[in-house]
């Protein structure tokens, strides 16, 4: 039997993870079933297995490239490059990416329970708390200061969002929650 090439299988491999995006996004960890995401990626479950080797790694990565992609929302809405502006853009970006889509139900919901407090926190610092850290130290935070705001504002944007996914569509707690974002932000870096 012919092997696949490493094309097919990043292929194969691809729609698996979007499979399980979609159900992991649509039921939930405890629902989605391996056999239904088999089902949806058009591969066995096999093949599921061959490319993660159980649920809760399929999981993992998942939840790491949902954490890479509310990483590159950040990115995106600060390329312009203004300092001021961009912690705060960065911050509005981070919050509408989490609150969104697969991401709310995947990092949100069941990412710190099934990933684990640390891992959680680990996929958190390589991607969206990097790019606050970073937005931090453009708009002149004080070196000193920098790991603990930092941290008080990675904590206090990852609560508005946990607030924000108990209202999904709610137009008035989206606003409450940015005009918040905005006060918080004006304490660490008032606008110019």
């Amino acid at each position: 039997m012919p092997r696949a090439s490493a094309a097919d299988a990043a292929e194969t491999a691809r729609r698996i993870l979007d499979a399980a995006t979609a159900h992991f996004a649509e039921q939930g960890y405890a629902t989605a079933s391996v056999d239904e995401i088999a089902q949806a990626a058009g591969v066995t479950r096999g093949a599921v297995y061959h490319h993660y080797s159980s649920k809760p790694l399929l999981f993992a990565a998942v939840a790491a490239e949902q954490q890479e992609a509310v990483a590159g929302a950040i990115v995106q809405a600060t390329a312009a490059g203004v300092p001021d502006a961009a912690l705060r853009d960065g911050s509005h970006a981070f919050l509408d990416a989490i609150t969104r889509g697969a991401a709310s139900r995947i990092l949100l919901v069941d990412g710190p329970a099934v990933l684990g407090w640390q891992e959680w926190r680990r996929l958190d610092a390589d991607g969206p708390e990097r790019e606050l850290r970073l937005g931090l130290r453009e708009a002149g935070a004080a070196p000193a200061l920098l790991d603990a705001l930092t941290a008080a504002l990675s904590g206090a944007m990852n609560e508005l969002a946990l607030w924000l996914a108990a209202h999904p569509d709610d137009t008035d707690a989206r606003t409450q929650a940015h005009t918040a974002l905005d006060d918080i932000l004006d304490a660490v870096t008032p606008r110019t």
